[in-house]
């Protein structure tokens, strides 16, 4: 039995699928190959992955997590990262972070619907993991609810980069 998968799908329902396709062109920077009442499908080559979209109000819940492309460089990463700010599409730039166990440079959309893309560069292995990112009020693996740490961590500091809010809080 063959257990390479060649491409993954991924199926999201939205609440209006016209922004919903004006935000994922921009992001993707492609138009989807399939457009239908209620529905928009674009078929990425790298990283290969089919992803539709279903226009269903109902059946839009919050809290599901995160999306997201890693990329292969810090070069790519920035590139990427100019695309977002260009295209108005940025939420968040974390940078030199320690997430997930891993020391990571990445940074966040947000698609009509709430849904977060996370894309990143992986930098190395840590064994250290941001203690800003174990708050339970965090949003998302490894992203954040707000940028004051103050409030999130309990901790007696507002700073900026990852490593200050870690050796704030601990």
């Amino acid at each position: 039995m063959n257990t390479l998968f060649p491409r993954m799908h991924v199926s999201l329902y939205v609440s209006n699928i016209q922004k919903t396709i004006e935000f994922y062109t921009n992001f993707f920077g492609q138009e989807p190959i399939k457009v239908k009442p209620n529905y928009a499908k674009y078929v990425l080559e790298k990283p290969s992955l089919i992803i539709s979209f279903v226009e269903n109000k109902e059946r839009v819940k919050a809290n599901f997590g995160h999306l997201g492309f890693q990329v292969e460089t810090q070069e790519e990463l920035e590139n990427k990262l100019s695309e977002a700010k260009l295209k108005n599409l940025l939420i968040k730039e974390e940078m030199d972070t320690n997430c997930c166990y891993a020391k990571q440079d990445k940074f966040w959309v947000k698609d009509p619907d709430n849904f977060q893309w996370e894309v990143y560069f992986f930098h190395e292995d840590v064994a250290f993991n941001d203690p800003y990112y174990e708050n339970k009020d965090a949003t998302g693996c490894c992203s954040v609810s707000s940028e004051n740490v103050k409030s999130d961590c309990g901790c007696n500091a507002n700073v900026s980069s990852s490593t200050e809010k870690a050796a704030a809080c601990c």
